[in-house]
């Protein structure tokens, strides 16, 4: 999952397609016609060509999708109002602004939690900074589900996230203006203000439907003709442990009319078959569905054991058939986000150059994707304690042993 939005130069696009990686560095990129295209590092992956696009989940599965009502509110359990007087002084919020929110008609205090109902004016005139500050602070409580759980701008382009996303400009120039910043990762949450300038229900569906919208990364392997595909072969199959993709590899090399291949046919059979695709009914019927952590650990497996969906049991799992590696990783390397404490917070799959594979939370409308490793890492490493940490499955002969 890596940050990525281009810096192009314009006058250059009709003569320089591809844009080395290594100058870049995943900076933004100006508008353009052209969709930008990347040339990865040299490394035993081979020569790859990478593009980027949007997901959204189908039409099919917003119709199920629980929608929130307009009426924004934030939610502080075990806060009092001094509390919240110091955060929103600390967020530079105005004392009229303030006034309002401590309004007795716009506050209620049930069970321990406090909750205020922003005005929708003060709401969407906050600063990006301001919001930052706040939210924040909501983001701890699953209460607040939209700041808790945010919808990430990946590669902090908003205008590229929203170039194609069908909504009126009215609501685009209104999502530009109220995102913030969760740690490096550029985040939307005010779903809720946001519903209050729709006029239909097309206008609604587009607005959840925007929710959904993801960057994902695919990529060409590159093959030109006579190129020596043993090497490559060792690096797709992990050193030749797990052998699915050999065929497809082989037999494209050898063809001289075929140059390249998209990789998503070199994957094991489970991610080959779940990637750019959102769980499907037989899963969320099961009363959990798959995560992170399920996707991880099931990227060499066969048949996809279930039981990784017990945090105690993946992490056993982990300890025993995993051993602690450092960079360079190698494919299908399980790329773990830490806290202080070893609590595992994230897992991922190393695919190639910076790219992961992954499912980013146990949510219906999360797919399967590719993404570039600082994405990961602005999302969930949130502290200075967090860290990445990766693991390689140990030898069969090893495990065979240990059993």
């Amino acid at each position: 999952m890596k940050t990525s939005l281009f810096v192009l130069f314009v006058s250059f696009l009709a003569s320089l397609p591809l844009v080395a990686r290594e100058s870049t560095e995943h900076q933004p990129a100006a508008a353009v016609a052209h969709e930008p295209v990347w040339k990865s590092n040299p490394g035993p992956w081979g020569d790859l060509e990478i593009h980027s696009i949007y997901l959204e989940v189908p039409s099919s599965m917003l119709a199920e999708m629980p929608k929130p009502n307009s009426v924004p509110r934030w939610c502080f359990p075990g806060a009092d109002e001094n509390v919240l007087k110091a955060l929103f002084k600390q967020a530079g919020l105005s004392s009229s602004v303030q006034d309002r929110l401590f309004n007795p008609q716009r506050i209620v205090a049930k069970d321990g939690v406090l909750t205020l109902f922003p005005v929708l004016e003060d709401l969407e005139a906050m600063t990006s900074e301001q919001r930052s500050v706040v939210y924040q602070v909501l983001a701890k409580s699953p209460l607040n589900e939209f700041q808790c759980d945010p919808v990430y701008v990946l590669g902090g382009d908003v205008d590229d996230w929203l170039r194609e996303a069908h909504l009126s400009d009215e609501l685009k120039k209104l999502v530009k203006q109220m995102t913030w910043h969760r740690g490096k990762a550029v985040a939307f949450s005010d779903v809720s203000a946001l519903l209050n300038h729709t006029h239909s229900d097309v206008e609604v569906t587009q607005v959840f439907q925007l929710m959904t919208r993801i960057r994902t990364l695919m990529a060409e392997l590159k093959l030109p003709v006579g190129i020596d595909w043993k090497p490559l072969a060792k690096y797709w199959t992990a050193g030749y442990q797990f052998t699915d993709a050999l065929p497809m590899l082989v037999s494209t090399a050898e063809r001289d009319s075929i140059t390249s291949l998209d990789i998503t046919h070199l994957l094991p059979p489970i991610p080959r078959r779940r990637i750019y695709s959102y769980p499907t009914l037989d899963l969320i019927n099961r009363g959990r569905m798959p995560d992170c952590h399920w996707t991880s650990l099931n990227f060499f497996s066969s048949v996809p054991q279930d039981y990784f969906l017990d945090t105690r049991l993946a992490a056993g799992h982990l300890v025993e058939s995993y051993n602690q590696v450092e960079p360079p990783y190698q494919f299908g390397d399980v790329l773990c986000v830490q806290d202080g404490h070893m609590n595992v917070t994230h897992s991922c799959v190393f695919v190639a150059d910076d790219m992961v594979f992954t499912k980013n939370g146990e949510n219906a409308f999360m797919p399967w994707l590719l993404m570039w490793m600082k994405d990961v890492e602005d999302i969930y490493v949130t502290s200075p304690e967090a860290h990445l940490q990766g693991y390689r499955r140990k030898p069969a002969a090893s495990l065979s042993s240990a059993q």
